[in-house]
C-alpha cells in the first residue's frame, strides 16, 4: 500500500454524525481529566480530538480509506 503525503493532507468529510458525537464526548472527558491532573500534553490531545471532530475529518480514516458517513448525511457547512 503506497500513501503519499498529499493524500493524507487532503481534507475530506469522512466522520459521520454519530462518530462526531462520540469523539466530542471523548475529547471533553480527556480535557476534564487533563485539567484535574494538570497535564498539558493530555489537554493538547483532547483539543486535537475535539478540533478533528468539529471538522468531521480523520487523517487515520483517510489513510485507511474508511468513512463513517452514512448515506444521505449532509456535509458540514465549513
Amino acid at each position: 500500500m503506497s500513501v503519499e503525503l498529499k493524500d493524507l493532507l487532503k481534507r475530506e468529510y469522512n466522520v459521520g454524525r454519530k462518530d462526531q458525537q462520540i469523539r466530542l464526548a471523548a475529547s471533553i472527558g480527556i480535557m476534564v481529566i487533563a485539567a484535574i491532573e494538570e497535564n498539558g500534553i493530555l489537554m493538547l490531545i483532547g483539543v486535537a480530538v475535539a478540533a478533528l471532530a468539529v471538522l468531521q475529518w480523520c487523517p487515520t480514516y483517510t489513510f485507511l480509506g474508511k468513512s463513517s458517513v452514512e448515506k444521505g448525511e449532509k456535509p458540514p457547512i465549513f
